[in-house]
């Protein structure tokens, strides 16, 4: 397989998303349009060492639709001690990266997917955040639901956003659940793995079309939703899609 070529980026913004996650705005040094799918992701070069001379390579989802643009955003969640993740919590406006990619076959069609059950932990909501713009973009009515887990309240990516989204638009619901709620928490309660039946089974009887569950996050989860998916549901393997990011 060829390897893909890098390209240099700019950074041109950030914003605090959760206490420990930021998202970061890249824009294409050389003003090409960002191409890539609906849930891919690309290798960030990280220069590293006294001189900056070394390089260390980091995978992030790309968080935004592809609109066109030469802009793109990452987001990334700082690890105590994480050389990679602190360098890019600390970077300045301007400052230029190298970037590989886009690359991955986590995708979804924006314009004729089935019905979708989408399942994240964490930063995990990030292609899935992709995957939604980008069918609103191209017109999609098909349902789109999200699971997204987190540990508490302030831990949610894109909340307000989300919600608007799901008030905006029929086909888009959004369902966040906490392990560890505060006490005035009204949601859903628990890890993502105790929701995923009532919500397959629900979508799987609201429509004709077979549903298929897109399921991004930390190993452990990734494989005990499938496992349930297939095993206790009886989701084809053709209708289950997942990326895990450890």
């Amino acid at each position: 397989m060829a390897l893909l070529p890098a390209f240099e980026a700019r950074h041109v913004g950030s914003r605090a998303l959760t206490p420990n996650v930021r998202e970061l705005v890249f824009e294409r040094a050389d003003g090409r349009p960002m191409l890539f799918e609906a849930g891919q992701w690309v290798n960030a070069l990280l220069p590293v060492g006294v001189d900056g001379r070394c390089e260390m390579t980091r995978s992030y989802s790309i968080a935004s639709p592809p609109d066109g643009s030469s802009r793109f955003q990452i987001a990334v969640t700082r690890v105590p001690f994480g050389p990679g993740s602190t360098w890019l919590h600390r970077v300045e406006p301007g400052a230029v990266l190298r970037f590989v990619g886009p690359q991955g076959f986590f995708t979804r069609p924006a314009d004729r997917a089935p019905p979708s059950l989408m399942i994240a932990t964490g930063t995990g909501v990030t292609p899935l955040r992709s995957m939604i713009y980008a069918a609103l973009a191209a017109g999609s009515r098909t349902q789109m639901w999200l699971l997204l887990g987190v540990r508490r309240e302030e831990d949610l990516l894109y909340c307000s956003e989300l919600r608007s989204l799901a008030a905006e638009h029929r086909s888009v619901r959004f369902e966040p659940t906490l392990s560890q709620p505060s006490p005035g928490w009204t949601g859903r309660r628990g890890y993502v793995q105790a929701h995923v039946q009532a919500l397959w089974q629900e979508l799987e009887s609201s429509g004709d079309a077979q549903p298929h569950a897109f399921v991004c996050g930390l190993q452990r989860m990734v494989g005990s939703v499938r496992e349930l998916l297939r095993q206790q549901l009886g989701a084809a393997r053709e209708q289950v899609h997942s990326e895990r990011y450890d």
